[in-house]
């Protein structure tokens, strides 16, 4: 009696552990019990749909087109501080889209920092978007930027990333400087990015789990924000995401989660290996990060920058995370990418 009393509960205990780290189905946008589609959206060859968003002047008529790339839980509806008056001048047309699971976009599980670049491409060419632009890559929207200039680098006019993500297992970096930037992190937020790189199988159950703290951003943590972060947050906290509850409506698996897994991953390169995409100087690509950045260490980014000299550098002495969010930096962000 005792042996198949024994059996049944290591079953159960078995099947309670697999329930607990398999992600639920997502719920697709436009099936039969997903969300509706109400953004216009592209198929890609691969039979998935991209979301996207227009800004500025008419394609045809833009001089400058910039691809915006958005953050961890941010969408398309991120909305930049870009006065009207700057985007008469430079004859600007920007594109927001939903990277894969996010918003609208169908999700892709698993996918790679290649898959990033290659959506990207795709959906410039079948928004006739010509044979290159810009791309702006903003927080976590910095690994897509940075697999942009390894991957299609002949498509571009111009990168910047602005706080950009930094994966702490790339190659070639000091032990001293990274383990010295994992380390000004909160520890939930050190267990998290360990466990998308060694463990990803592991993210679903510890992003839901609820004994520990898995993610400070995501607990409400206000320590992680700098002044001027929670200045913006006061006064356009409520404007950054247009329409904050699409981040995740086909589920946090496959866009919050899915993005820690492929942003930790092993990409097969580090950004120090990369060669210089503009060698005659036919455009420029830039890092912009502010001093105050708690969520991004400077001294990471800094230290790209004094490896690849064809990295424009531009520290914000007392910007945060943000700092994209000030009128005046944006500005500066655009204009310095453009006119080049």
């Amino acid at each position: 009696m005792f042996v198949p009393l024994a059996v049944a509960a290591l079953v159960g205990v078995v099947g309670l552990v697999y329930r607990s780290l398999r992600s639920p189905p997502p719920k697709i946008c436009g099936s039969a019990d997903g969300p509706p589609v109400t953004s216009p959206r592209v198929k890609l060859s691969d039979g998935r749909c991209l979301a996207y968003r227009e800004v500025g002047v008419p394609r045809g008529e833009a001089k400058h087109k910039i691809v915006v790339v958005h953050g961890f839980s941010s969408s398309k509806d991120l909305n930049l501080p870009i006065d009207q008056e700057l985007v008469d001048e430079l004859k600007l047309y920007v594109l927001h889209y939903d990277r894969a699971g996010y918003g609208e976009s169908d999700p892709k599980s698993p996918r790679t920092v290649r898959d990033e670049a290659t959506d990207i491409q795709e959906l410039a060419d079948l928004l006739e978007l010509g044979s290159k632009f810009y791309v702006i890559g903003i927080s976590m929207g910095g690994y897509p930027a940075w697999s942009c200039l390894k991957y299609i680098p002949h498509r571009l006019n111009g990168v910047a990333l602005v706080a950009p993500f930094v994966h702490y297992w790339w190659p070639d970096f000091p032990s001293g400087l990274m383990r010295k930037s994992f380390g000004k992190l909160p520890m939930p937020d050190q267990w998290t990015f360990r466990i998308g790189h060694y463990a990803p199988w592991l993210i679903y159950w510890w992003m839901t789990q609820k004994l520990f703290t898995s993610l400070s951003i995501m607990s409400g943590d206000m320590n992680l924000f700098s002044r001027k972060d929670l200045d913006i947050l006061k006064n356009r906290g409520d404007s950054i995401n247009l329409r904050p509850e699409k981040i995740t409506q086909q589920g946090a698996f496959v866009s919050l989660h899915q993005d820690f897994i492929t942003g930790y991953s092993r990409w097969g390169f580090g950004p120090l290996e990369l060669e210089n995409p503009f060698p005659n100087g036919e455009g420029s690509v830039h890092i912009w990060q502010g001093f105050e950045d708690r969520i991004i260490p400077y001294e990471v980014n800094r230290y790209i920058a004094d490896k690849l000299p064809w990295v424009r550098y531009h520290e914000v002495a007392d910007g945060g995370h943000l700092c994209v969010f000030e009128k005046d930096v944006c500005e500066q962000i655009i204009r310095s990418l453009v006119t080049a």
